[in-house]
């Protein structure tokens, strides 16, 4: 069960400098009094991501049961030493190895002496769990994982917390923006390397301070891209799947300030299960893809859709044309936009997603979505009196496509290969919905 989610950085001018900058000050303070909250608390489990343990084949997990060593950072080592041991669960890092490979992830435990533990996990637990009053767990953050593999990460990681039975704080440790000042600078005058990135950074702790983490999760893409965040803010993919993919969380924040150019925040994330959604700020289709009932659970939480809001006012007032095409059988447009047109011979679809009409909901993988994009195109050709053997050209929008192109082919194969329309697929930093494939299609009428 997850008691507590905390967004914490890691930089170690807030362990070892506090007295040189009053932001780094507060970020120290902030942390230490997170830390004496969560030692009281009765939790029995600190799962900890850093972006700063980077792996480049599959992801680690750590099982030795007492790390132990200096630590001095690279960068930064004009600030000193950090030793540390840190009091660490073997098991839970063993099941949860076990949980990413079940998933197709690869995957390895480390056991070994004098591994090198980063500098922001180091950090984190030092300020989090100075008494080593939790055991912690911490995984690493590979550089190469695209969206899809970092969510599945996470969703193996829910998995394990839930087999586990024991009372969770999950730790992302991630700056916000990471422009760092390349040139010395006085620590006194610390400031966010752009306005832009400010910008961004206010932004994204706003939603946070609502508790909207899985729309912070939508908008990572372009938070990466505007605002240069920390490994493309990838570690709230992992902490968004990890924790449901829901809003359904009451928000702090605790802190915000620059540390040498980057953006540093502190939030808390509480779960709160009966939380009233403001549903005009989704950024999904409306409701969260997890049943307020099942959040913190421990139950399975990629199956129910949650009451939906009312239909949007455009829908009331959208011309109903002659050769516009419409069917209960697929799921709502999302917007003043026709499931198709008809054109003389010929039909348009809109962007078809992989949403279960009824339901909302929004199948767990790539293959399944594709089935289902498919299947629900297949019902709007038919109820405007075509079929899937009469597609003439796709267009493919992928979130992913490095790491689905293949899976995505596979299926798409079983539908089109005998028909053979032209086709092209495109890669997509994010879509209007939290799915990872969308389909257009023009097709024959008759």
């Amino acid at each position: 069960m997850i008691e507590k989610i905390y967004v914490v950085p890691g930089q170690p001018h807030v362990l070892l400098a506090p007295d040189q900058n009053l932001g780094w000050g507060s970020l120290k303070q902030a942390y230490e009094h997170i830390g004496r909250e969560i030692e009281k608390s009765g939790a029995e489990l600190i799962l900890l991501y850093s972006t700063q343990w980077f792996s480049v084949i599959g992801h680690l997990f750590q099982i030795a049961e007492k790390p132990k060593w200096v630590l001095v950072d690279q960068n930064w080592y004009q600030f000193g030493e950090i030793p540390y041991e840190f009091r660490v669960d073997p098991e839970f890092g063993k099941r949860y190895c076990a949980a990413a490979r079940a998933h197709g992830l690869q995957a390895s435990t480390v056991d070994y002496h004098g591994f090198p533990v980063d500098t922001g996990t180091v950090v984190a637990l030092k300020l989090l769990n100075p008494n080593n009053a939790v055991p912690a767990s911490v995984v690493s953050c590979n550089i190469y994982a695209e969206r899809e593999e970092t969510r599945t990460l996470g969703r193996a990681g829910r998995e394990a917390i839930d087999a586990y039975g024991k009372r969770t704080i999950v730790v992302l440790v991630t700056n916000l923006s990471n422009r760092y000042e390349v040139a010395d600078i006085d620590p006194a005058h610390d400031r966010i390397s752009s306005q832009k990135d400010d910008e961004w950074n206010r932004k994204i702790l706003e939603m946070l301070g609502e508790g909207r983490l899985e729309d912070v999760a939508q908008v990572a893409r372009e938070f990466g891209r505007e605002a240069n965040a920390d490994m493309g803010f990838k570690g709230i993919w992992w902490l968004a799947s990890l924790c449901g993919e829901t809003n359904l969380y009451d928000g702090k924040v605790w802190e915000y300030a620059p540390v040498w150019g980057t953006g540093c925040g502190i939030v808390e994330l509480t779960p709160n299960p009966n939380k009233e959604i403001e549903w005009e700020k989704e950024f999904d289709e409306g409701a969260p893809i997890v049943a307020a009932e099942e959040v913190g659970t421990g139950l399975e939480t990629h199956n129910v859709m949650a009451e939906p809001p009312p239909a949007p006012e455009w829908i009331e007032h959208t011309p109903e044309l002659p050769d516009v095409i419409r069917t209960d059988r697929a799921p709502k447009p999302v917007g003043p936009y026709p499931h198709a047109r008809r054109v003389g011979d010929l039909l348009f679809l809109s962007g078809i997603g992989p949403r279960h009409p009824q339901t909302g909901e929004i199948p767990k993988d790539i293959e399944a979505q594709t089935r289902a994009c498919i299947e629900n195109i297949r019902v709007i050709l038919e109820d405007a009196g075509s079929s899937l053997d009469k597609v003439l050209d796709v267009t493919v929008y992928l979130t992913d496509m490095k790491g689905d192109f293949d899976r995505f082919n596979k299926v798409y194969a079983e539908y089109f290969a005998h028909v053979q329309p032209t086709r092209t697929t495109v890669g997509v930093d994010s879509l209007p919905t939290p799915i990872d494939v969308e389909l257009k299609v023009i097709a024959a009428a008759k």
